[in-house]
């Protein structure tokens, strides 16, 4: 069913064409692969290295080049290039799936293909974030984004489009800390969250900012917001990027990751596939 909801999305962006209509009421996987790779695609992922911004709490990603092109650069040999990356689960733009927080939840190996290709609603607040960077996202705001775009649809993937991402890879400017040490960045709010999830049916969401909770909750410990998120069985992404590039509806977005056994997170490639 997604399947074909992602093609007709396509035809209906696609134009006129001599089997858009027979297309449109049965398309081939073939159809819709070509319908796909022919819309331009946006790369909400950050390339992940030594140093990015994370959570304070992590260490820092280490690397080794155990074999090199050439002798003597590999610890181990050359011939070819392979390294070791040694980092948390959170790391980069990544996904915390719902055992992140809740014992006994959906580790990443659990989470289901079907979860991976959804509807992509961005709900832009960047101008608000400008003004206030302690700015959550509340159940009005949301509304009247519905107001504009229709019901936000059930399975959807929302993300909240803040702009923060632009601050990458500064740490402090992500941080945005103040002379009390007190960080000051957006985060979502409790009611808009249930919303989503429980009224809207949602399947994720995810955000450009290292937490669920804005700055001046985590700066005093409080995630309680990721916590009733991730328990409500869902996986979110954090440390998005180019949602700028997005519309705020009509596009499908593809969530990726590899499939650690019983992981607690992982790095993801994400993208979103534009309507035009």
């Amino acid at each position: 069913m997604r399947a074909k909801v992602v093609a007709v999305i396509g035809l209906c962006v696609a134009g006129a064409g001599p089997l858009a209509s027979r297309d449109a009421e049965d398309p081939s996987l073939t159809r819709i692969q070509q319908i796909l790779s022919a819309r331009r695609m946006v790369d909400l992922t950050h390339a992940f290295e030594p140093g990015i911004p994370h959570w304070p709490g992590f260490p820092d990603e280490k690397r080794e080049t155990i074999y090199s092109y050439e002798k003597g650069k590999g610890s181990m040999g050359a011939g070819f290039f392979s390294e070791v990356y040694t980092h948390v689960g959170q790391w980069g733009t990544h996904v915390d799936p719902p055992a992140h927080f809740s014992k006994g939840l959906r580790t990443v190996d659990q989470i289901e293909l079907k979860e991976m290709i959804l509807p992509l609603v961005v709900i832009d607040v960047h101008e608000e974030v400008a003004k206030d960077p302690d700015y959550t996202l509340k159940l009005e705001r949301v509304k009247k984004w519905e107001t504009k775009h229709g019901p936000i649809p059930a399975g959807a993937f929302v993300a909240m489009r803040t702009d923060w991402s632009k601050r990458w890879p500064e740490t402090k400017a992500m941080e945005n800390k103040d002379a009390q040490g007190v960080a000051h960045y957006p985060g979502w709010s409790k009611e808009t969250l249930t919303y989503l999830y429980i009224e809207r049916k949602i399947t994720a969401s995810g955000h450009e900012t290292t937490d669920t909770d804005p700055g001046i909750a985590t700066s005093k410990g409080d995630y309680s917001l990721e916590a009733y998120l991730l328990g409500t069985n869902h996986y979110q992404i954090e440390l998005l990027t180019n949602l700028d590039q997005c519309p705020e509806s009509g596009a499908v977005v593809i969530v990726s990751f590899p499939k650690p056994k019983a992981g607690s997170g992982f790095p993801a490639r994400v993208f979103a596939i534009l309507p035009d």
